[in-house]
């Protein structure tokens, strides 16, 4: 299988062409946030252009890692959205301080799945109405314990619906059968847009997750609903590269937790492409790394940023909770990463000067980015400079980086080599230190099994993993520093985009039982049914269970590793009455395994 790999970065667009386990070509453009289909476009004929071997077999699949969902929610670009929740009785939400619109509904699910209080019609429409005066484009229906019972939410979604049908004027149809929002070109094949939606976007909160944390699962719901526009039209785009005799048959989009998605089901949960670039990155790093069985901190330095992340034994680690993003907090799976605002093109700063003697002057890189660095023409003494004029890196011109740190040094009575030696020494001290900060967040977080407690597992690294352009010259003496074994990676400069290509689908969903009222749900999947002789089932049927749903689940969408199916969560509990139990409640939580195919080095 041959595969395209593009991750569109926020300095450039790097792309991959991957086939059997080999790189046989990378291709870098400058990204063009305004015009992303085109930056897409321009990367893959620019990597088509530098491969030069035999005919490719058959066509490519296309992997993105996109910053679309990302920039969009971090610049408030999304959609004006509502959210309709049902929390039942005993919680504010109000006071939870989310950020967006919330309408409280009255009926109620208890924590269990049985209906305490039905939905009133007349105030879901009514609230609706309130939404939409208010300048609503996009609505997210939550209820507090939907995961166990999804039936109000499916019916406040058909109530959206219905109200929305009979405001379109009769005979306004797409070709998919979907009825048009008014104001709609009539006629041709119908659109992500149309097909998506009747009236704005809705976005049901079981849809994306089955997991339990109520206002998570509120701010996932209104992200997922606010963006889903946006990515209609990203798809649309997608499509329109796909027919431009691109030879270009499938195509998935990286998520947040190393997985890939179809780009069709991307319309349904966009949230999930959130966070896609650092995702690239770890990939990359799994695909290429000469460690791959052991402790390692991946570290991913760019122009503006640098990303951290951390594996424990090969395997990397992940978010507990789930992704954060611009003070969202969410149940979107994510691998963890933390981003530090030094890179090569950041700003330097003198923040104390008590003499001419380069020892007493010091400096601070970062977080800010200083713009075009002087090797390449432009006006601002950056780390690259500094590499640069130490013959660490041969690119640009170094008699202008040479120039422009004589300038930068003149005041402090300091020649430009020892400007740029204190330069490196002041970036490696801060990323040294940004490492260090990352391992002590990690080992304050709590741990929750037996095992862990008995046996707190060893995450301190063993070796030190780096890609990006600028790694070759940081990450040896940074790991000098800490004492490690290191890796710059093959292909460092275009290993985000070997990281989409290796990347391997996923899927996951969420199974709940309870023997005692003899029920079953899997909310990604909007079932409810009957257990078969609640008194016999067990964790072990529920294990059984839950994999199957994941591997039916992978397999609608057209996953082909839909056998490779594990349990990521576990739980049950007793259900008592009168000192006698009566039944239990299990939660299983099962995905297609995300993970890499291995690259080979050159």
């Amino acid at each position: 299988m041959v595969i395209v790999g593009i991750d569109v970065g926020g300095t450039n667009t790097d792309a991959a062409l991957v086939s059997e386990g080999r790189v046989l070509a990378t291709a870098k453009v400058p990204t063009r946030h305004d015009q992303l289909l085109e930056s897409t476009t321009s990367a893959f004929e620019k990597l088509l252009d530098a491969y030069s071997g035999p005919a490719l077999p058959g066509p490519i699949e296309l992997h993105l890692s996109t910053t679309l969902s990302t920039n969009a929610i971090i610049e408030g670009q999304g959609d004006l959205t509502a959210v309709l929740a049902t929390p039942g009785p005993g919680m504010n939400v109000t006071e939870l301080g989310l950020g967006f619109p919330i309408y409280v509904l009255s009926g109620s699910v208890d924590h269990r799945g049985r209906e305490v209080a039905p939905i009133n019609r007349e105030e879901v429409i009514d609230s609706i109405s309130q939404a939409e005066d208010n300048g609503a484009k996009a609505l997210a229906v939550v209820g507090k314990f939907s995961h166990r019972n999804p039936t109000h939410e499916l019916e406040i979604e058909k109530l959206i619906l219905e109200r929305a049908s009979e405001r379109v004027p009769r005979g306004e149809e797409t070709s998919s059968g979907t009825k048009k929002p008014p104001g709609r070109e009539k006629g041709g094949n119908a659109s992500s847009e149309e097909v998506l939606s009747q009236s704005g976007y809705i976005t049901l909160g079981h849809r994306l997750s089955g997991r339990p944390n109520f206002p998570r699962r509120m701010a996932t719901a209104y992200l997922n609903a606010s963006i889903a526009r946006r990515q209609a039209v990203f798809v649309d785009m997608t499509r329109e590269f796909m027919v431009r005799g691109k030879d270009v048959h499938r195509v998935f989009l990286l998520k947040a937790d190393g997985g890939a998605m179809q780009l069709e089901d991307s319309l349904l949960r966009p949230v999930e492409t959130i966070l896609s670039g650092p995702a690239a990155s770890i990939m990359g790093a799994e695909a290429l790394s000469a460690y791959p069985d052991s402790n390692t901190v991946i570290v991913d330095i760019g122009g503006t940023t640098t990303d951290i992340s951390v594996q424990v034994k090969g395997d990397t680690v992940f978010q507990r909770q789930g992704a954060e993003i611009s003070g969202f907090k969410t149940l979107v799976p994510a691998l963890f990463s933390r981003s530090i605002g030094l890179g090569g093109d950041s700003e330097i700063r003198v923040v104390r000067h008590a003499g001419a003697d380069v020892l007493d002057i010091e400096l601070e890189i970062g977080p800010r980015r200083a713009g075009t660095p002087a090797a390449f023409g432009g006006s601002c003494v950056t780390p690259t400079d500094a590499a640069v004029a130490l013959g660490l890196a041969k690119i640009g011109s170094a008699s202008l980086a040479i120039k422009a740190l004589a300038d930068f040094a003149e005041p402090y009575g300091l020649g430009p080599k020892e400007l740029a030696t204190k330069i490196m020494d002041t970036f490696t001290r801060q990323f040294v230190s940004a490492i260090k900060e990352t391992y002590a967040y990690l080992e304050s977080q709590p741990v929750y099994t037996v095992s862990e407690m008995l046996a707190p597992p060893d995450i301190r690294p063993e070796a030190l993993i780096g890609l990006g352009a600028p790694a070759g010259v940081f990450i040896p003496p940074v790991a000098r520093r800490l004492g490690l074994k290191y890796q710059v990676l093959p292909y460092h400069e275009s290993a985000n985009a070997i990281g989409a290509a290796a990347s391997r689908p996923t899927a996951a969903i969420t199974l709940h039982a309870d023997t005692a009222l003899g029920v079953m749900t899997v909310p990604e999947a909007d079932y409810v049914g009957r257990i078969e002789r609640p008194v016999l089932f067990g964790i072990n049927q529920a294990r059984e269970e839950a994999i199957a749903w994941a591997t039916g689940f992978g397999k609608r969408l057209g996953l082909d590793e839909a056998d490779n199916v594990q349990i990521v969560e576990e739980e049950s509990f007793n259900i008592v009455r009168g000192f006698h139990t009566v039944g239990r409640v299990f939660m299983i939580r099962a995905q297609v395994r995300p993970g890499v195919a291995r690259i080979c080095a050159p």
